[in-house]
């Protein structure tokens, strides 16, 4: 409906609203308009190939992240937040980076918009967190947010919501605590567990009930590699999370965080 609304307005020659990105970053909120954007003097045609949401190789105008992200250090937290409710939870070191692997904000151009995600969908704009070479980052498919609306300087997540956290007791390199790590990194952004987080996106991983205590372990494992091949309909979100991207043992250590939780729910 959005590209059918702009297209109706470029043949009636009259001007799309311009979508506005805001930035509340070390030094207040900025607001940048897709046109400021689009002409930023670092912007760049680049090519990203394997897109992680188009599943193909897609050309974008781009301005690479780290220019826009004034003031901040690479120890601090970043949350970038859909217009959805999907919330993506990132170290900021990765998003500085000149590379090898680099991020960089799209801008969909109103007068060239972007293909629909799918029947129905809308586009992965007016802006969107895509990489390059991102397999030489380790960079997860939760990190490249789409449809971004807004993108702030947070405390990390353990600070944030402490009803998160693993037994304090547990050694720092346990399997609870990496899978925690990786829960952060890959599910955080849809999911909160124990009502903490800020994504509006899924379900709840603990409340009422943790998946570790309703799937047998074998089913739980094929859900996360591939949801459609346990439960198959046409309005689910959830991506599959292959080996290339949560490794066996990578998923043990989620599964282990996960199995750990379930006797830590909170109200």
């Amino acid at each position: 409906m959005r590209h059918y609304l702009i297209l109706c307005l470029l043949l009636l020659g009259l001007p799309v609203q311009a979508a506005e990105l805001v930035l509340e970053l070390a030094k207040g909120s900025q607001h940048w308009q897709t046109a400021q954007l689009l002409a930023h003097p670092k912007a760049e045609d680049i090519q990203v190939d394997n897109d992680v949401s188009y599943k193909k190789t897609m050309h974008y105008r781009a301005v690479p992240l780290a220019v826009l992200l004034e003031g901040i250090a690479p120890e601090d937290h970043l949350q970038a937040v859909a217009d959805d409710g999907f919330a993506a939870e990132m170290p900021a070191a990765p998003l500085l980076k000149n590379g090898p692997a680099r991020a960089w904000l799209a801008v969909e151009d109103p007068a060239k918009p972007w293909p629909a995600l799918g029947a129905g969908k809308h586009s992965a704009g007016p802006f969107y967190l895509v990489w390059t070479n991102p397999q030489a980052g380790g960079i997860s498919p939760e990190q490249w947010p789409f449809q971004v609306a807004s993108i702030r300087r947070l405390a990390p997540v353990a600070q944030r919501f402490p009803a998160l956290l693993p037994d304090a007791r547990l050694a720092s390199d346990d399997a609870i605590n990496r899978g925690f790590a990786l829960f952060q990194k890959n599910c955080l952004a849809c999911h909160r567990l124990n009502g903490a987080g800020d994504a509006q996106f899924g379900p709840d991983l603990n409340l009422p009930h943790n998946p570790t205590e309703y799937f047998q372990p074998a089913f739980l494992r094929s859900y996360i590699r591939d949801p459609q091949s346990l439960r198959r309909w046409p309005q689910a979100k959830m991506p599959g999370f292959s080996a290339d991207v949560l490794s066996d043992p990578q998923l043990d250590d989620l599964l282990a965080y996960l199995t750990h939780m379930a006797s830590r729910k909170q109200p």
